[in-house]
């Protein structure tokens, strides 16, 4: 018998060095810091294999009405589908919460995490699935207007820009103001750029040594190896 408390609680640890030593460590989020700092992160274990998709509409909802919470995970300690089921299970959540509160309607964007994801560095957008390489199949739920904030604030200044993109002499030809991306596109560039800086070893290191820290202490409880996690 699995002590799900205990069960819990390893999931939310392991999860905190995920969000601490990748996501703000290698800064892959810009603003995840601050919001866990400012007491606006909600992370939240959803047990069941899997559980029920209106029970984890539920905690989305609950999330999306908390108007304190800008960042929200629904993490799955027992949902053993690999990644691309579980994107497809990920969507059927995403569905259901819209079909709850009207399409159009939502206060919150989710994204789905996993941990089986290799790094693609041919495009800085192909590397979000291995930047997403939580320690367990995850929903991220992210609200809004907090979305919106951090692109006002973004335009104001030069974060992810590089000077080296900008040709000032044609923006003086031409009397333009510089073109600034979406910011899911600076993000993702910046993101490409760090790991090439860092290098991919290391931050592959740092990772398997997160995911293997949840191997342990969850087979400690009797949980079985999930499906993607390496023999040894």
């Amino acid at each position: 018998m699995v002590d799900l408390a205990e069960l819990e609680r390893q999931a939310l640890r392991v999860y905190g060095r995920f969000a601490v030593e990748i996501v703000e460590g290698y800064g892959f989020c810009p603003w995840a810091q601050d919001a866990r700092e400012q007491g606006h992160v909600r992370r939240q274990v959803v047990l069941g294999a899997p559980p029920e998709v209106d029970a984890v509409v539920d905690h989305a909802v609950a999330m999306a009405d908390a108007p304190e919470v800008a960042i929200g995970l629904l993490i799955f300690p027992q949902l053993a589908l690999d990644r691309a089921p579980f994107s497809r299970w990920a969507g059927r959540v995403r569905e259901g919460y819209e079909q709850r509160v009207g399409r159009g309607n939502g206060l919150v964007a989710m994204a789905d995490f996993h941990p089986n994801a290799s790094a693609d560095m041919d495009a800085p957008e192909r590397l979000v699935p291995f930047i997403r390489r939580s320690p367990d199949p995850t929903i991220q739920v992210v609200r809004m207007s907090a979305l919106e904030s951090v692109r006002k604030s973004e335009t104001q200044g030069t974060a992810f820009m590089d000077p080296a993109d900008i040709d000032l002499a044609a923006i003086a030809a031409a009397g333009a103001e510089p073109a600034v991306a979406p910011l899911h596109q600076r993000v993702a560039k910046n993101n490409l750029r760090t790991l090439e800086r860092e290098g991919l070893p290391a931050v592959e290191e740092r990772l398997r040594d997160i995911h293997q820290d949840r191997r342990r202490s969850y087979a400690a409880l009797g949980l079985p190896p999930a499906p993607w996690e390496e023999e040894g």
